[in-house]
């Protein structure tokens, strides 16, 4: 209700001005050379959840810190060697961002941190290289008490709970993925059902990043981390599952067993039963699974493709609705205070629940690193070689951004926002610097001046929309040439200052430009290509599958994919990603079975042989269909292993070698006397 009338918004803008008029008073209290830093660090923490403002405010004095020391280490070492110094600058800067840009947490501001921490404590003091130990620890001072004032007032004043908003989240995500579930149950495909997909992955991100700020919840009671992580891994096999139970549909059609039909058209009410109470919903679930089992067809050499069909079909269906009975169970668990279980079957999962595995692009890091470095490079060169005062401003700004949006993929959209926020932020300190402060007389006044813009910015601060605008103009008010111990009349240093800034803000857009070129259509083939590369790895490998790191890295792929293809307008590609990631399942599946049949599995590992042949030679700009050999092989394979005596051997062969015939070949003719 807040949010709805802005009054959610005008709390947090209240919040955050308290905050950084306190860390402004705490520092000129002190006398700290430059309290436009604590300042100004008090908006760059600012967050809406308190858990938020906590993990960053640490993240960010780890950075701080380290950043600070390895400027002392370097300054006094190389200022003799100017070149040397500032291949040193941009290594450090490069190599952060490169390790930032690996973590894809919002841990990696930490990283960030420490590489721009270089750039802002060292380029404005090279002239005093003697002075730079008491230079970075004064820094450091100024920036942690922006940082303390920030998280003791976010924490403290109305907090917000990341709690709050998770559970919400888990939710209205929960609600969803039941839906998506029925829909897929009922074989209603179409776009609805494609966002669907897309948003279900993209979901299952947002609660891994939001789940990062857990350790750090002001909230009495904060679900547990393990527990968030184990809901993540049931909603990550619901994608595969549905989808697999959507294609059996469609491939029965008018041959569907009355019973099993029944069946489905039971598990889609029970589906989109939201009334029903949890107790009673979990019994419910349990009766279906069991029916599942029951309607499970025995297969022998004779089975026919119809029986294989429904047997894939009821136990992706069991699979699907014991996932969705899991993920209520832990949502549950999640707001009780008790770590002890609800059931024996959450504290499984909690117990074997780990961090999620996530797509990692080392081309697409070091790339980003190299960018920050180059900038870094050609902006010392070309501030050295015009002998402009104020040049260290304009580079440290362009190594700041270029730092600050590495992981963006066309980062030219936010560094325009920057530049509209710094111009704005010019125009109102000019009016600021050289029409009030000089009429004003101690800190209460200069608190009472700013508050009405600091007040406007600040709720600005909160839209996703303004947002991008509203903190360059934050930061651009805490101009040194505004917030000083004195006030000083300096209007040249103020616009050389303010130029510095936008000639920064132009250089990091134009070296953007020249080294990023590639756009988002490099990503897209790069993070299809390493899909079928883990499939082709996988499928060759020995020992047990690891199925969940494998459907968490696919799932954070298909996230990573849906906006950069629905910008290129290739949603196909969206399917055969899906289609990818069942595949990858049946390998893991075949494996399985491999293991347990020891040296009679020759069958199987001629299919999987061939099928990481097959996802080896594919091209992401022209993918080939697999060919007609590997079709034989899977059906050879089902045909000899449908002759073995243990009938657990024949129903893991049938539902891992169907999976991966209607996933590799979902046009071929039917496999035996169905298609005689």
């Amino acid at each position: 209700m807040t949010d709805r009338f802005g009054l959610g918004a005008a709390l947090f803008s209240l919040k955050s001005y308290l905050a950084a008029m306190l860390a402004l008073w705490v520092a000129l209290r002190i006398g700290l050379e430059r309290p436009y830093w604590a300042f100004l660090t008090a908006y760059i923490v600012a967050q809406p959840l308190a858990g938020a403002v906590l993990s960053k405010a640490a993240f960010r004095v780890i950075g701080t810190v380290v950043g600070a020391a390895v400027t002392v280490l370097m300054v006094p070492a190389l200022v003799n060697t100017p070149e040397l110094l500032v291949l040193a600058f941009a290594g450090w800067l490069g190599l952060c961002v490169y390790v930032s840009l690996l973590d894809r947490t919002p841990r990696s501001y930490m990283f960030v941190l420490a590489g721009y921490s270089t750039c802002l404590i060292a380029l404005p003091s090279l002239d005093t290289p003697e002075a730079i130990f008491t230079i970075a620890s004064l820094r450091v001072q100024e920036i942690l008490i922006g940082i303390a004032c920030g998280s003791l007032i976010h924490g403290i004043v109305f907090p917000n709970s990341v709690t709050d908003l998770l559970l919400s989240r888990v939710d209205a995500i929960l609600r969803d993925a039941a839906r998506w579930s029925r829909d897929s149950i009922a074989a209603q495909g179409g776009p609805e059902l494609d966002a669907e997909r897309r948003r279900l992955a993209q979901d299952v991100t947002e609660l891994h990043q939001m789940s990062v700020h857990l350790p750090f919840e002001t909230a009495r009671i904060a679900p547990r981390l393990r527990t968030v992580r184990a809901l993540q891994e049931q909603l990550s096999i619901l994608l595969p599952l549905a989808a697999a139970i959507e294609d059996r549909v469609l491939q029965l059609g008018a041959a569907m067993p009355a019973p099993v039909g029944d069946l489905l058209d039971d598990a889609q009410a029970l589906l989109g039963n939201s009334a029903l109470d949890r107790a009673g919903w979990r019994a419910q679930a349990e009766a279906l699974i069991a029916r599942c089992t029951a309607l499970e067809p025995p297969l022998g050499p004779e089975a026919r493709w119809d029986e294989m069909i429904v047997l894939s079909l009821v136990t992706r269906l069991s699979a699907l609705l014991a996932a969705h009975r899991d993920a209520f169970d832990l949502r549950d668990q999640m707001a009780i205070p008790s770590a002890r279980p609800i059931t024996p079957r959450v504290g499984e999962l909690v117990a074997l629940a780990r961090d999620r595995e996530l797509h990692r692009d080392p081309r697409a890091a070091l790339g980003g690193a190299l960018s920050a470095a180059i900038t870094m490079i050609v902006g010392c060169a070309l501030w050295i070689g015009s002998g402009w005062a104020d040049g260290s401003t304009a580079v440290m700004m362009a190594g700041v951004f270029l730092a600050l949006f590495a992981a963006v993929e066309n980062p030219v959209g936010p560094l325009r926002g920057f530049l509209i926020g710094t111009a704005f932020a010019t125009a109102i300190g000019a009016i600021y610097g050289y029409a009030i402060l000089p009429r004003l007389d101690g800190f209460l006044m200069l608190a009472a001046a700013f508050a009405p813009t600091l007040l406007l910015l600040g709720a600005l601060l909160a839209s996703p929309r303004w947002g991008g605008i509203a903190l360059p103009a934050l930061l651009g008010l805490g101009s040194p040439a505004l917030l000083e111990t004195e006030y000083v009349n300096n209007f040249t240093g103020f616009i050389n200052g303010a130029l510095a800034q936008v000639t920064g803000i132009w250089f990091a857009i134009a070296m953007v430009r020249v080294l990023r070129s590639a756009g988002a259509s490099g990503a897209v083939r790069r993070t299809i290509r390493a899909g079928w590369r883990d499939i082709a790895q996988s499928a060759n490998k020995p020992g047990q599958p690891d199925v969940r790191a494998w459907i968490n890295r696919m799932l954070d792929r298909i996230g990573l994919l849906a906006p950069r293809l629905a910008a290129q307008d290739e949603g196909e590609r969206l399917y055969d990603a899906l289609r990818d990631l069942r595949t990858g399942v049946a390998i893991a599946e075949l494996r399985r079975l491999r293991i347990d049949l020891g040296g009679n599995a020759e069958p199987l590992t001629r299919v999987l042989a061939g099928v990481g042949d097959h996802y080896r030679r594919l091209d992401p700009d022209a993918p080939a269909p697999p060919d007609d050999a590997l079709r034989g092989d899977i059906d050879t394979a089902l045909a000899a292993l449908l002759h073995d005596g243990n009938a657990r051997v024949r129903r893991d062969a049938a539902i891992g070698l169907v999976s991966l015939r209607r996933n590799l070949f979902p046009d071929a003719t039917p496999y035996g006397a169905l298609a005689a």
